[in-house]
């Protein structure tokens, strides 16, 4: 039997400059900062994405042998271009023309894209630590 009432509670990034990382995903998406538990030395910011999910930036556990990211692993994607298959998060924007500026007058690299039918329009990025994200025009679920 499948799970009943499933929906997305939370992200979780790692990432060794958490402060940063917080820092743009307000700045990009208006993520609001939420009151999150303390979790001793690990430092932790939860950022509200919905009514019903967050994002969890994490420091970097310094003794993890995972790659630093994508840009760090052998054969990352490092090219935006590629991030339309590759691993990445997707957010649906109500205001895609202010977000895309945005990112563009902060220098950051991104891979514009429209689907074949002409309507949806998306854009591929990396945040600070080379995490793949994307952002389209979709209208937003009714809640």
């Amino acid at each position: 039997m499948a799970a009943a009432g499933v929906y997305l509670h939370h992200i979780a990034r790692e990432t060794p400059d958490v402060e940063r990382l917080t820092k743009f995903y307000q700045e990009i998406f208006g993520f609001e900062r939420i009151e999150t538990p303390d979790f001793g030395p690990m430092k932790v910011v939860w950022l509200k994405i919905s009514p019903v999910s967050s994002l969890h930036l994490i420091e970097k556990n310094p003794e993890a042998k995972l790659p630093e990211s994508p840009w760090s692993a052998t054969g990352g994607v490092t090219d935006p271009k590629y991030l339309p298959r590759g691993h990445h998060l997707c957010f649906a924007v109500s205001n895609y023309d202010t977000v895309l500026q945005t990112l563009k007058d902060k220098g950051i690299e991104t891979f514009e894209k429209t689907q074949p039918d002409g309507k949806t329009k998306q854009v591929f990025f990396f945040d600070p630590d080379g995490n793949g994200l994307e952002f389209g025009d979709w209208e937003a679920p009714k809640l």
